[in-house]
Formats: structure tokens, C-alpha cells, sequence
């Protein structure tokens, strides 16, 4: 099939997003599907910083670009991966061309919003009900935001996994970090939405590390002068830096999965989280890691499970069996 999917996040990007769709796009290919990303910062578009994001460019107006780039593709399948100007775009094409689509559920965006700005929850959920409401199937990532949409009046909603590269991410990649041990892990983001303070100000022995950028750096490297911060890590590198730690803790309370929980595991690492959304769906507790409202008992307990444990359950992540899902849920005209 010719598969389009409409996406705001896209490479040059560095989030869970980016790389769900850059491993799917990648493996139905391997299947003989042609697929088209249409994204910003790739076809030529006009694009502007997201206020608080800079890292982060939307498509400026894209409307007319995109009608006229899947008018020229012609595509049987429509994705829309993601809710901003790409993803409205894409949209309302299908809309003017009575096609079916199918849109998916990756960030807890009200919340997000919420943590930036004094815009009531309720506001942004109605905003999202109207904007999925129109797609044959709106796929989310664990049973748990299922449920939490499901109870904000979100319908046809469809359950799609998501996996890990467990040949790159493996505990034969740990190095020495020369940072007295045990060395805790954040990887992501660095802003507000994602707690970190909750994270770094907790008593601990040895080393916080972070991996990751964002707006929330200067500030966070200001107030925590003892963590280590190392910036933005991809591929084998941060392969490597994940498998040299000793715990992932994962401070979020607001986002869908939590990818990297997975690129953690796979690379040996148990989690230590809280007991929301995203480590509720992922963490295995007491294999793979362990959830608790405190956060630095987690991270204690978490330093005693078996590493290889913790191996064994990742490789039931594959990529293949999410495309499948994926493929198996989209819409052909």
C-alpha cells in the first residue's frame, strides 16, 4: 500500500514520537508498503520555534503544501500522527476528500499545557475529542490511557504498542563513566512537564546523570550543581550511556509511555517510577523495576533486582509485532 503519515514531530527532533514513527515507517517498508512522511522542515515549508521549544519548529500555514503533496502521492492509507499544524492539515484534506484516516494519541498535551499555562484541562480535552472525533480508529499506547480517554468521552479507540531496538540497546554497551557509583539515570526532555526536581533533589548515594536538553536546562543545572548533565545522546551513544547506569528513574507523572523506559530495560536498567500512566502500562513490578509514590524508595529497591531479568522481559518488545499492529489498524480507502 501507499501509506502517508502526517506528523509535527520529525527528525531533527529527539523524543518518544519521533522515534515510534521513524522505526514503523521503517519497518513497513521492509514489508513493501511505500510510505510518505509528511512533515515540516522537509518539504520545503516555512516553520517557526514552539514558544517555549525552540528545539521544536512548526509548519508555518502548511495547508495548500500538504493538499498538494498527497494529491501528488495519492496515497490508500492516512495517518495522522499528531495534532498540530501538520497533523490539522492532513486532516482536514481528508475531510475535504471524504477518505478515512486514522490518528493516534502520543502526548498528554492538556497536561502538559496546564503545567505552562492557567488553561483548564477540561478546555484542551474538548479540543482533542473534536480533533480525533472524525478518525476510524484512534490508536493510544497501553490500556491505561485507553481508559483515561475513554472516560473523557473519546470513541474508537484502538490499542497500538510500542517497541524497542533491543540489538542496540544491550548491557554489553556499559562503559566506564568514571562517576562514583551508583550511577542513577534520567534520559529525556529537560522541561517542566517532565518533574525532574522530583528526581534530582532526592538524597541518593553516588551519581545523577541526565541525558537530554531542553528549556528547563540552565535552570535545573543552576539549582543541582552536583548532577551530572551530559545534553542531548543518540543511537549508540546513548546505548551506551544507559547500559552503564545502575537505575532509570523516571520522575513523570504526565506522559503516555515513556519510551525510553523500554531503551533502559532493554539495556539492563531497572525503573524506578511512579505509579501513573506510562510506568503503569511498562514496569513489571519487582522484575523490572519498582513504582512507588516515593520516589526515592523506588529508586533504593529498584538498585537490587537482576539486571538480566530486567533484560529478559524487554525482548518481549519487538518493532515488528507494533507494525503489524499499526498496519493492521489503518484504514485504505
Amino acid at each position: 500500500m501507499k501509506i502517508a503519515i502526517c506528523t509535527d514531530a520529525w527528525v531533527p527532533q529527539v523524543n518518544g514520537v519521533v522515534t515510534t514513527l521513524t522505526h514503523t515507517a521503517e519497518h513497513l517498508r521492509r514489508q513493501g508498503h511505500e510510505v510518505r512522511v509528511v512533515a515540516p522542515d522537509h518539504e520545503g515549508m516555512r516553520t517557526i520555534p514552539l514558544p517555549g521549544y525552540p528545539e521544536i519548529r512548526l509548519a508555518w500555514r502548511p495547508r495548500s503544501r500538504v493538499n498538494e503533496l498527497l494529491d501528488g502521492f495519492g496515497p490508500d492509507c492516512i495517518h495522522i500522527a499528531t495534532e498540530g499544524p501538520m497533523g490539522q492539515a492532513g486532516r482536514g484534506w481528508c475531510l475535504a476528500h471524504n477518505r478515512p484516516f486514522t490518528t493516534s494519541y502520543h502526548t498528554r498535551f492538556p497536561e502538559y499545557l496546564r503545567a505552562r499555562l492557567p488553561v483548564p484541562e477540561g478546555v484542551s480535552y474538548a479540543w482533542l475529542r473534536r480533533f480525533h472525533a472524525p478518525a476510524e480508529a484512534v490508536l493510544v499506547p497501553t490500556p491505561s490511557v485507553c481508559s483515561a480517554l475513554a472516560e473523557r468521552g473519546f470513541g474508537r479507540l484502538q490499542l497500538w504498542s510500542r517497541g524497542v531496538d533491543t540489538e542496540r540497546f544491550h548491557p554489553d554497551q556499559r562503559m566506564d563513566l568514571g562517576l562514583p557509583g551508583p550511577v542513577w539515570v534520567y534520559a529525556g526532555r529537560l522541561s517542566v512537564e517532565k518533574n525532574l526536581p522530583a528526581f534530582l533533589r532526592l538524597n541518593l548515594p553516588g551519581t545523577k546523570l541526565v541525558i537530554g536538553d531542553g528549556p528547563a536546562r540552565a535552570g535545573l543545572v543552576r539549582q543541582f550543581p552536583d548532577v551530572v548533565f551530559v545534553g542531548y545522546r543518540r543511537g549508540d551513544e546513548l546505548a551506551r550511556y544507559l547500559a552503564s547506569g545502575d537505575v532509570f528513574v523516571f520522575p513523570s507523572r504526565t506522559d503516555t509511555f515513556g519510551l525510553v523506559m523500554l531503551e533502559a530495560m532493554a539495556s539492563g536498567l531497572p525503573v524506578a517510577a511512579f505509579p501513573v500512566t506510562g510506568p503503569l502500562d511498562v514496569v513489571r513490578p519487582g522484575l523490572t523495576g519498582v513504582l512507588d509514590h516515593d520516589l526515592r524508595s523506588a529508586a533504593l529497591c529498584a538498585l537490587r533486582l537482576d539486571r538480566s531479568a530486567v533484560r529478559q522481559a524487554a525482548l518481549g518488545f519487538g518493532w515488528d509485532a507494533c507494525t503489524r499492529q499499526f498496519e493492521a489498524l489503518l484504514q485504505p480507502a
